[in-house]
Order: structure tokens, then C-alpha cells, then sequence
């Protein structure tokens, strides 16, 4: 499908005074796509040119429109030497390749440059006109839409949910390629960032080709990551959920006004027709004959799963075990058969969706993970990645085995990642074994009835607890109980996921945001040795951050966790571990048990004091934060209590495995009340601080609460203010003779100080929730760690509830009341708070707002009808994918961008923390900048996934290389449905200034 791509330059401003003499410049610009370069003609001695160029035509194939970014280039001309570069912009055509996305590209853009950040502005038109083109051995794959969110898009339904894609692209990283001549850092930070942006094309449409292949038109939870192997090479490669979705229409995109997103995401996805059968028809063909991309690697797949039966324990009549009705065994066992015939021709039955369309999910096994320690060897031919590729089949291979013997046939909330030191990398991966309903999965006539006749016998709130794995043939031991809502199946006594939790689950009080922190140190060695000793550690790192979480869990007596991830990070003398996840009280599993501390050393009376005291610590801080987090379980029913129910205990003790010794069992049975408890021993001084580290962490302070999923559970009543920021941290953990327990303590200290700041930033949107709460961790240097955190703070009505029939009036007072609280804090989305010689202070942050336009900008962003002067809305931001108070009537495409930013003067910048917080600030202002090009007004489903900061203090020098994604889109406030209509892309340029010149 040929095209025709048309650029034109109008105009720049605020640019950076190139000619001492007369302290202006004489700028031009070079556009160029592909090999062919366009220039305009130079506009004398003006900061503010005016261009007003000619269209400049090329004629291209799609399949370079998807691979090439459009490259600008602004020059200062000079006649006697060679011009000088003022900086570029890169832009993305694939927006404008979509059907129903933006037609055009136009607005102003900051010009970039990776040694002085942002030098003013430029106004650029762009345009694409294809021509259709029936060739059947395309390479393109124009049209498939591409999504960062993890859940099926709003105003979008899924039509058919056909699984996971992936790909991954190799090259040499530039950077390393400059021995022969002297490194210039412009010169090199260039070569990286075109050869990023081409290689992040490439994959996209190499991506778009398998979803082609399955017969899909759209990627949800696209997770698109680098890998900076050092000499070896430069990795990119992607996951994602290929789809068949079906635009809602106009009427159904504007549901009746909810400020709940659980109650949007029960109404949207699948609001049309009550006949299921309609789900599994529209503009897809059948899928059961269809050809999948990764046929070549069928037969290999077959043989896999062949050999993975041993391995699998799925039970053969399991779902049909309890007494849900007469027909319920026979009907659950065809429907797991169907299931497993929707999943068995995938080679991976991975879903990279942490959220989903009601009834998808049945049953949930538990979190499934892999880890992998690999040296990293030179790439030697770009275009053969296949060693790359066999390290993470292995690895999925292993995830997929595991989730079949917890007799599961899918995995969801699937996502993988790597940690790299020198030639040593640990890939890792991780998901949720699950059970899905095959009516998602494939076209077919019998499964809209068989599925309502299973819902109509297990109740919606609790069918995805039940255990999905044989409780006679587990795979590892647990205490199993009926469950305690529908008292029909049986339920662990605690689940594990790394998926949000699910719209329909009963859940008692409010989750809260639960971290386990550890610190090992390693000796320092080289190639294999090294690999082997991180190998050596990785096992007992593993299970001392599970023994953490289980601990934390049941110290603020709480019985799940949801959006669990675990980051396990290499440095040069030491592994990192950090584990972040939701806790929440599901009200089907049973009550925790406390904590029973059982002492194994000296025998005397002041440490039995000493012991009983510790207990009593413990005891008070989970009734503290029973009561902070409001769970009272409801009593059960007495006639259900007089149920012949077979005891819990009883049964697990007979399923434990043979090679526990029968004292152990018999300390397991300690009980604390009348449950059971969860026993910790103290058998030398290092279990000793682990408990006491355990009672130092402190609950956030009164009216703030935390969770790292979308929704916080048992909050409902969102207002429409949020706030997202970012802070980066780098901090050196110990210098003198550093021991595992210092360094826990002061990773620890640096995690808890880090949200202690931000809690203390926000503490004027009191009551308030920070939602989407992003961790990552990295270990630059001997020592030094560099923390980021990406999260966004949401106010909620705590009296909503309570006063439903407020007057409308009184609505409006309070909502004003907030803007005016809003306008004394500092914006903390410009804000990046890192821990350096030069302490980040709020006085700093407020001289930053006073010198940027678009934080001006930032502080008055109440929304107005377009065509008033006064103000002009800024482009939201939020890493959730939907905005509390607000509907998505547009997705105008997906926003990926990466920059590279150097100095050689850090100390005249503000040190680490003037030279983060700035580059940062104006990572902002370029993806706001974009997504009011195409049109937008919002970025949803926003991530920094990476931040690789490097610092050279005895040279002056640092550099930083930042990677954001999000989803661009077009938001309408419920409150202006009426009065507002949806704005058009030519109304939605910045205001002057707001792209922001931070560096001013």
C-alpha cells in the first residue's frame, strides 16, 4: 500500500540565541524521511522565524511509514563553518495510520537536543494519503492499533481475544561503535536515539503482522522494552494481547455518569446485547481454522505440551468436586475440556491483561514465575536474534509448565523484564495461572449457554478464588476451606496474583500497598563465576521477599494480594529485591491467623520476656490496623456455622507432603485465637531484626492510602482531581565494611523516606489515594541505587456516600473549595525529588514553575470550551487507564518515545537533582506536546519504563536515558457532556509557551 506523506513548517519560536554578534540566528530546517532530505530556506536574524514552507511531498511505502520516524532537523546557518545544530524532533507517523485515529499531525513541537534539553518550538503540519494495494505478501500492517493499557480500551468491546504475540529486534548499540575516532556526545546520543525509534518501528510492524496472522486488528497491553547489553549489543523487544475489538458506538461511549471506574468497566466492555452468542460474531472470520504467526514452531509446541503432561496434575473430574447443582460437575468438566482445546494450538497461552471483560476470568491458580542467569555474548548478526529468542522460549516454556500443574491451561497479568550488569543478565517472567471461559477465545454456537447455566450455579463474587488444581494431588501443601461466601468450593487461605482485582470480587474494608525490601551482597567476579554465584543467590533471595510479603500480609490482616511484582536487579557487589503489591481482605477466604512467634534459642527468663512482649507488639498492630483498614469480617450464618463442613486442618495435614517431619506439623498447628497461625521462629539474631523490621513499617499517615493497581479496593466515590508525579532517587547505601542487614536497613529507610516525602508533598488533597504506585529499582554503580516511583494521586469524597441527595450547589462550593487548595501546592507531575549533595526543596520547585510556561499552564488546567482565550486545557497525564470523573471518547494511538540527555556541567545545573528534575520536566512537556498534535487532550496508561541514569562526579558529567509509553486519547468531563463538544485536533494546540522551556 503505497503513500504519500506531506510535511510543512510554519514557524518557531523562543530559540536559543546562536550568534553572539547580534544575539539572534539565521535557522533553517531539514526535514527527512527515509534517504530523502527536503530544506527550507533560512530566515534571517529572528529567535521567532516564520518559514510558511511549501508541502514537501514523499512518496513512500507503508512499510517505511511504520519503520521510519519523520526526522526535523533546525540548523543555524552559517557561511564560512560548518551549521550549527539547534536540535530535533522526531515524530511518529503511525497515528496517522489507523482508520478512525487522527488525520492529521499538527501543533508545536519542542526542539530537542540530548546536551542542552529543550531549545524553543517549531509548528509542524503533517499528512498521509495511501492508496489501497491488494498485495498479499505485504510487510506492512497499517490499521492494527496498538494499546498500553491492560484492559480491553474504553468505548472499545472485545469481540475475540486471540493471545499473545511477541518479538524482539537486535542491533549494535552506537555508542560502542566510536573507537576507531573520538566520541562526540551529540553525534553519539543521536545515532542511539534514531536507532531506537527505528528499531521501535520495526518491531511495532513486525508485531502488527502476527495479529494480522491470527485474524485480529488491535494489540492490548503492548509492553515494549531496551535492553542495553553494553558491547553486546542493543535489544528491543515487545509483548502484547492480540485482539478482534469492535468500536462501541456513540450512545454507549457516554454511559450514564459514574465516577466509579469499577462500575464503567462492569458497564462498557460488553453492554450491548444480553445474547452471548453476539460476542462471538462481527467482523472476524471463524478463527477455528485460522493460521497463527508462530505455525513453523507448531510441531516443536505439541511436543512440549506432550511432555509437559507429566508435570501437569490437572484433575480430571476437580471442577466438578463440589455440589454446585446436579449438572454442575458435567457441565464445568466440558467447559474446562473446551477451554483446553481454545488453548492447546497456542504455543504460549500468555495474556499480557491485568483486567478483564466480566466472565472471562473462572478460576485463579496463583502466581507462576521464572528466572534465568545468562551471559551476554556479542550479536554478530542483527538480523539473526535467534539466541535471544530461544532465552525466552525456554523461560515461557517453564511459566506454561508451571501453570499447567497448578491445573491451569492459561496465564494472565503476564509480563517479563531483565536486569543487566556488565555480561550478565537475569531475565525474568512472571503471570497468574487461570482458567478462562473459551467464549472469548474462539468463534462458536454452544458456549453462550453452557456459560450461563455455570454462572447460574456458582456465584459471580467468588468463582474466581476456587481452586482450580486437584485438592487431592496439590502441587504444593496448603490449608484449603470452603468457601466462606458461597460454602460450595474449596479456596486457599491465601492467593497470590499479579492481575488487578477483578470487578466483581467481595472484598472487607480497604487494600493497602505492601513492599518487601531486600539487600544481598556478592563478590565480585567475572563471567561465569559471577553468573553462578548470582545463580546460587537468586533461590533463597526469592524466598526471603515471599516470607516478607506472607509476613506483611498477615501482620495487617489481610488474606490476598493483587498486582504483585517482583524486581530482582544485578549490580557489580550486590542483588536487590523488590516486591510491590496490593493486600485486600477477600471476604472467600478465610480469616487470617495472627502471628505466632516460637523461640529457639537461650531458654531464660528475659528472653522468654522478651519473646512474650514481641507477641504482644504484634497482636496490637493487627487489631491497629484491622481497625485503620475497616475489615470486620461479617459473622457467618448459624445454620451454615451447624454445617457438617470437614475441618481445614484435618484435611491439609493429610496433604502435606511426606518429607515435612511430624514436628513441624504439630507447630503448624499453633493457633491464635480460634485460626490458625502463621509461625515465625527465632532461631539467631537475624530472624530477630526481620521482626523487628516488621514492626517498623509504618502505615501511611491519617487520610492518605496506597495500592500499585488501578482501582483502589473498597474506594469507590473518585472525585475528578488527580495528580501524577515522578520522583527519582540515587542514593549511596553504605561505604565502610557494608553487611546484609546495614544494607536492608538502609534500602529499607530510602524506600520508606521516599513515600514519607511524597505524602507529605500531597498532603493538601487530603482525603486522597496514591493509585498505580510504580517502583523500579536500579543499581547504576558500586553501591549507588537509583530509585523511581511513577504514581498518581486521586482525591475521593469520604461523605459521598453518606450524603448522595447533596445539593447540587453545596457540590460545587466543595469542588471549588479544592481548586483553591490545588493552587498552594506545587505541581509534583514536574517534580523529580532525588536524594544528591543538593537536597531537592519545594522553594526550588516553585522558582522552576514560575520559569516554565507550561507549569504556569499546569496550575490553571480547569478545562474550557474551545475558542475562549483565557486558558487552554494542559494535557492530563495518569498511569491509570481510565480518568475518574471523565469519558474516553477517542484513542488517537499509542505515544513511545525515548531520550537521551547529557551534561558536562552537573554542578552548574543543580547537581543530580537540578539535572533529574529538569530532564524529566521536560520528558513531560514532549509527550504532552505530542498527544496535542494528534489532537489529544489526555495520556492514559502512562509509564516510565525505563530510567538509566550514570553520573561521572570527578568529571562533571552525568547522562540519563529516559523510555515512556502511554495511550494518547481525547477525554470528555461528564459535567461538560452537554456544554462541550468533543474538541477537534486543530483546537487543541498548546498555549503559548506551555511545551515548555524549562531550561530558561
Amino acid at each position: 500500500m503505497p503513500g504519500k506523506l506531506k510535511v510543512k513548517i510554519v514557524a518557531g519560536r523562543h530559540l536559543p540565541v546562536m550568534d553572539r554578534a547580534s544575539d539572534l540566528t539565521d535557522a533553517f530546517v531539514e526535514v527527512k524521511f527515509g534517504n530523502t532530505t527536503f530544506k527550507t530556506d533560512v530566515y534571517p536574524k529572528s529567535l521567532n522565524p516564520q518559514w510558511n514552507s511549501e508541502w514537501f511531498k514523499f512518496e513512500v511505502d507503508d512499510e517505511e511509514l511504520q519503520d521510519e520516524p519523520l526526522q526535523i532537523t533546525v540548523l543555524d546557518h552559517d557561511t564560512y563553518s560548518a551549521n550549527d545544530a539547534i536540535g530535533k524532533v522526531y515524530i511518529d507517523i503511525d497515528p496517522l495510520l489507523y482508520s478512525e485515529a487522527a488525520t492529521v499531525i499538527s501543533g508545536w513541537f519542542p526542539i530537542y537536543d540530548t546536551i542542552h534539553g529543550i531549545r524553543g518550538e517549531i509548528n509542524v503540519v503533517v499528512k498521509v494519503d495511501l492508496f489501497n494495494d491488494l498485495n498479499r505478501f505485504r510487510q506492512s500492517s497499517c490499521g492494527v492499533k496498538f494499546f498500553c493499557t491492560t484492559s480491553i480500551p474504553k468505548c472499545y468491546r472485545a469481540v475475540v481475544i486471540h493471545g499473545f504475540v511477541e518479538e524482539l529486534v537486535v542491533n549494535e548499540d552506537p555508542e560502542y561503535q566510536w573507537i576507531d575516532r573520538i566520541r562526540t556526545p551529540r553525534a553519539s546520543n543521536e545515532a542511539r536515539q534514531r536507532l531506537i525509534s527505528l528499531m521501535s518501528g520495526e518491531l511495532q510492524r513486525k508485531i502488527g503482522l502476527k495479529v494480522l496472522e491470527m485474524r485480529g486488528n488491535a494489540v492490548v497491553g503492548y509492553l515494549q522494552c531496551f535492553d542495553l547489553e553494553g558491547e553486546s549489543g542493543l535489544v528491543v523487544r515487545a509483548i502484547g494481547t492480540a485482539c478482534t475489538l469492535d468500536k462501541l458506538s456513540n450512545t454507549s461511549a457516554f454511559l450514564p455518569a459514574c465516577n466509579s471506574p469499577s462500575k464503567e468497566m462492569k458497564e462498557i466492555p460488553f453492554n450491548e446485547d444480553p445474547n452471548p452468542n453476539t460476542y462471538s460474531s462481527g467482523p472476524s472470520t471463524p478463527l477455528k481454522n485460522q493460521t497463527y504467526s508462530f505455525s513453523p514452531s507448531k510441531s516443536y509446541s505439541r511436543q512440549s505440551s506432550s511432555s509437559d503432561t507429566d508435570l501437569s496434575l490437572t484433575p480430571k473430574t476437580g471442577m466438578g468436586s463440589g455440589s454446585a447443582g446436579k449438572e454442575g460437575g458435567p457441565f464445568k468438566t466440558l467447559l474446562r475440556q473446551q477451554t483446553q482445546s481454545a488453548l492447546e494450538q497456542r504455543e504460549f497461552p500468555f495474556f499480557t491483561l491485568t483486567a478483564f471483560p466480566p466472565g472471562f476470568l473462572l478460576h485463579v491458580g496463583g502466581v507462576v514465575s521464572a528466572r534465568s542467569v545468562k551471559l551476554l555474548d556479542r550479536i554478530h548478526n542483527p538480523d539473526e536474534p535467534e539466541t535471544r529468542d530461544a532465552w525466552w522460549a525456554e523461560i515461557r516454556q517453564e511459566i506454561k509448565s508451571h501453570a499447567k500443574a497448578l491445573g491451569c491451561h492459561a496465564v494472565v497479568g503476564y509480563s517479563e523484564s531483565t536486569s543487566i550488569c556488565e555480561e550478565v543478565c537475569i531475565l525474568s517472567a512472571s503471570g497468574t495461572a487461570a482458567v478462562l471461559n473459551p467464549r472469548f477465545l474462539q468463534d462458536g454456537t454452544m458456549e453462550g449457554c453452557l456459560e450461563q447455566r455455570i454462572e447460574e450455579a456458582s456465584p459471580p463474587g467468588c468463582g474466581f478464588c476456587h481452586i482450580p488444581y486437584d485438592e487431592l494431588n496439590m502441587p504444593f501443601p496448603a490449608h484449603l476451606t470452603y468457601c466462606y461466601n458461597c460454602r460450595k468450593q474449596k479456596v486457599p487461605d491465601v492467593l497470590f496474583t499479579t492481575i488487578d482485582l477483578p470487578v466483581e470480587a467481595i472484598v472487607v474494608g480497604k487494600g493497602c500497598l505492601i513492599q518487601a525490601r531486600l539487600c544481598r551482597l556478592k563478590k565480585k567476579a567475572q563471567a561465569e563465576a559471577n553468573a553462578t554465584s548470582i545463580s546460587n543467590l537468586l533461590p533463597f533471595m526469592e524466598y526471603e521477599v515471599h516470607t516478607q510479603l506472607m509476613n506483611k500480609l498477615k501482620l495487617r490482616g489481610m488474606n490476598a494480594l493483587f498486582g504483585l511484582r517482583i524486581q530482582i536487579t544485578v549490580g557489580e557487589n550486590m542483588l536487590m529485591g523488590l516486591a510491590s503489591a496490593t493486600g485486600v481482605y477477600l471476604a472467600a477466604l478465610p480469616t487470617p491467623g495472627g502471628i505466632q512467634i516460637a523461640g529457639k534459642t537461650p531458654n531464660d527468663g528475659t528472653y522468654e520476656q522478651h519473646i512474650s512482649h514481641m507477641q504482644k507488639k504484634i497482636n496490637d498492630t493487627i487489631a491497629k490496623n484491622k481497625e485503620l483498614y475497616e475489615i470486620n469480617p461479617p459473622e457467618l450464618p448459624e445454620e451454615i456455622i451447624g454445617s457438617p463442613i470437614p475441618e481445614p486442618r484435618q484435611r491439609s495435614r493429610l496433604l502435606r507432603s511426606q518429607s515435612e517431619s511430624s514436628d513441624e506439623v504439630t507447630e503448624l498447628d499453633l493457633s491464635h485465637g480460634k485460626k490458625d497461625a502463621f509461625v515465625l521462629e527465632i532461631d539467631d539474631t537475624d530472624a530477630m531484626e526481620d521482626v523487628h523490621s516488621l514492626l517498623t513499617d509504618v502505615p501511611p499517615p491519617s487520610g492518605f492510602y496506597s495500592c500499585n493497581t488501578e482501582i483502589m479496593p473498597g474506594i469507590n466515590n473518585w472525585t475528578p482531581e488527580i495528580q501524577m508525579f515522578t520522583a527519582v532517587r540515587v542514593s549511596r547505601l553504605s561505604n565502610i565494611n557494608p553487611t546484609n542487614q546495614t544494607l536492608n536497613k538502609n534500602f529499607n529507610d530510602l524506600c520508606e523516606n521516599l513515600l514519607k516525602s511524597l505524602y507529605f508533598k500531597l498532603r493538601s488533597m487530603v482525603p486522597c489515594c496514591l493509585c498505580h504506585v510504580n517502583f523500579t529499582v536500579a543499581l547504576p554503580e558500586d553501591e549507588l541505587v537509583q530509585i523511581a516511583v511513577t504514581a498518581v494521586a486521586i482525591t475521593y469524597d469520604k461523605n459521598q456516600a453518606l450524603q448522595a441527595n447533596k445539593a447540587p450547589t453545596e457540590k460545587s462550593q466543595q469542588r471549588a473549595s479544592t481548586d483553591n487548595e490545588e493552587q498552594l501546592q506545587f505541581p509534583l507531575e514536574l517534580s523529580s525529588d532525588p536524594l544528591s549533595s543538593q537536597p531537592f526543596s519545594p522553594a526550588k520547585a516553585t522558582s522552576l514553575e514560575k520559569a516554565s510556561p507550561l507549569a504556569e499552564g499546569y496550575l490553571r488546567h480547569r478545562s474550557v470550551p474551545s475558542g475562549t482565550n483565557s486558558t487552554v486545557s494542559v494535557v492530563k497525564m495518569t498511569p491509570l487507564s481510565f480518568l475518574p470523573g471523565a469519558k474516553i471518547t477517542k484513542y488517537l494511538g499509542i505515544i513511545n518515545m525515548f531520550f537521551i540527555r547529557e551534561t558536562t556541567s552537573l554542578r552548574e545545573e543543580g547537581g543530580v537533582s537540578g539535572f533529574l528534575h529538569a530532564f524529566i520536566a521536560e520528558v513531560f512537556a514532549m509527550v504532552r506536546a505530542h498527544v496535542a498534535a494528534l489532537g489529544g487532550n489526555a495520556v492514559v496508561s502512562y509509564i516510565m519504563k525505563q530510567c538509566v541514569f550514570m553520573e561521572n562526579p570527578n568529571k562533571n558529567q552525568a547522562q540519563c536515558l529516559i523510555n515512556v509509553s502511554g495511550d494518547a486519547v481525547i477525554f470528555v468531563r461528564e459535567s461538560e457532556l452537554e456544554a462541550l463538544p468533543v474538541p477537534a485536533p486543530a483546537a487543541a494546540a498548546q498555549p503559548a509557551g506551555s511545551a515548555g522551556d524549562v531550561t530558561t
